[in-house]
């Protein structure tokens, strides 16, 4: 966290409140139904993953921060953790000061997309020190709550989605770069960016962050969450000293949790938490010495629990979206390519409105082939199959046409479902047989109720003679 001095307000939450977020019933009353029970998360993964980050720093001068070493090591150590566990990662690079630095993006598949749940921390250190309380406790713990939502099966009504910034240090680098050249649509679509920095401090507290009016839900979800556990807490205004505050300068809702830096708990503060008054929350804050020895490691567990807690809550709550699409309803998004490349991944210009080939309807169509040379083109989109389907399709119209003559498969398209790492290839269509007439085609996607799946189609050209495979009009449906 940058350097920060603040006078933190203390609050206590309703026994209705408590009840409302944490799934408790008061006397008289029925507990709501719930979603995924919060999770207990490991403490014992989170210290390994914080040695692995001390690793990283003591091998790469004694530090992991932006322009060194040890934080293009850290980034990638994360990144791989993330890929393993089957998170669409990237690596998205923005030049400082001090040299190159790397925000890790992870997205889990499936969810609604129009409905985006963000969880952050910063990953870099200062260059006086490895910086495991700050900030690899936050990196540390939100990727322990990736990895056991990957490990869970667990399916989310909402699109869940990880960073760790760089650069944060620095005055907030990465997270501005990510939020400023993210399209205003896709800014639109995240609902809640929560943020965890220095969640493991030596000589804690229990601050969550009270500094943006359109946050005080999630706020109060996690104030209501401690309440529960009879751990005290405090409000604290961050002034837009942690990557919240490049989220909440978009009005987007925003909350967070920091067990404290450099400021001095006072006796009251020792009363209620325990530890020592007249000493730094973290005295060794942007030193040398915070290192593994710089962690209390019961604060670190139940922020731990905290945060799995709001991952878990905020997976399956309702911001406006559908947990079961009704029966018959099509999950493909801009299933006719009429708003051009909306919601599909692949190719850059596949999807086209080129009036070279028909659209079976409408002006647009995903147009794959056709180039007369070696060359591979795919468009593809992600669904959840709701795990209550008693039937599930995959539809679409295909038209093919080819300068190739005979009955030799040169030039390909493949219909696929990737899942869980493993492609099933459901048709393969070649360049004999073509007729240049559309036909509709019809798979059962039944074998997948219950997980997410990317839909997509791959084309495979050889080097001479064009085969143009032009797709319309295609359908995921269930009942």
């Amino acid at each position: 966290m940058r350097s920060i001095r603040t006078t933190a307000l203390t609050a206590v939450a309703s026994a209705t409140l408590v009840a409302s977020l944490t799934g408790v019933a008061l006397a008289g009353t029925t507990s709501p139904a719930a979603a995924a029970p919060s999770p207990d998360l490991s403490v014992t993964n989170v210290t390994a993953s914080l040695q692995a980050l001390q690793d990283i720093a003591t091998a790469n001068g004694g530090n992991r921060a932006t322009g060194r070493p040890g934080y293009k090591a850290s980034a990638d150590w994360v990144r791989a953790r993330l890929d393993a566990a089957g998170f669409t990662t990237q690596l998205q690079s923005f030049s400082t000061s001090s040299g190159t630095s790397y925000n890790v993006i992870a997205d889990w598949p499936g969810g609604d997309p129009e409905h985006v749940v963000m969880t952050g921390a910063h990953l870099d250190s200062v260059s006086a020190g490895p910086g495991i309380n700050d900030n690899g406790t936050g990196s540390a713990a939100i990727l322990e709550a990736a990895l056991a939502w990957a490990a869970s099966g667990n399916t989310a009504r909402n699109h869940l989605r990880f960073a760790w910034w760089g650069a944060e240090e620095q005055g907030l680098l990465g997270s501005n770069y990510y939020m400023r050249t993210l399209p205003t649509a896709d800014k639109d679509r995240i609902d809640l960016y929560q943020n965890y920095d220095m969640v493991g401090s030596p000589n804690p507290g229990y601050f969550v962050y009270d500094d943006n009016p359109v946050g005080n839900e999630a706020r109060d979800a996690m104030t209501a969450y401690y309440t529960s556990k009879g751990i005290p807490w405090e409000y604290i205004d961050v002034q837009g000293r942690s990557d919240h505050a490049s989220f909440r300068s978009y009005g987007i809702a925003t909350t967070g949790m920091y067990a404290g830096g450099e400021d001095i708990k006072t006796s009251a503060q020792a009363q209620k938490w325990g530890g020592t008054s007249g000493r730094a929350f973290d005295p060794c804050y942007h030193r040398s010495c915070d290192t593994m020895a710089n962690i209390n490691s019961t604060a670190l567990d139940r922020n731990l629990d905290m945060i799995g807690h709001m991952v878990w809550l905020y997976a399956d709550k309702d911001l406006g979206g559908t947990s079961v699409p009704p029966t018959g309803t099509n999950l493909l998004a801009n299933p006719g390519f009429e708003s051009g490349a909306a919601s599909w991944t692949g190719t850059s210009g596949a999807i086209t409105s080129n009036t070279g080939r028909p659209a079976h309807a409408g002006s647009w169509k995903a147009w794959l082939g056709g180039n007369g040379r070696t060359a591979t083109e795919s468009v593809q989109q992600q669904v959840t199959i709701p795990a209550s389907a008693t039937a599930a399709s995959l539809s679409y119209w295909l038209r093919t046409d080819t300068a190739e003559t005979g009955s030799t498969a040169y030039d390909t398209l493949k219909v696929q479902v990737v899942s869980g790492g493993t492609t099933t290839t459901l048709r393969t269509v070649s360049n004999a047989g073509a007729t240049a007439t559309w036909a509709q085609t019809t798979h059962s996607l039944l074998a997948y109720r219950g997980k997410t799946i990317t839909v997509k189609f791959l084309a495979t050209e050889d080097s001479s003679l064009q085969t143009s495979f032009v797709l319309d009009d295609t359908a995921v449906t269930t009942s």
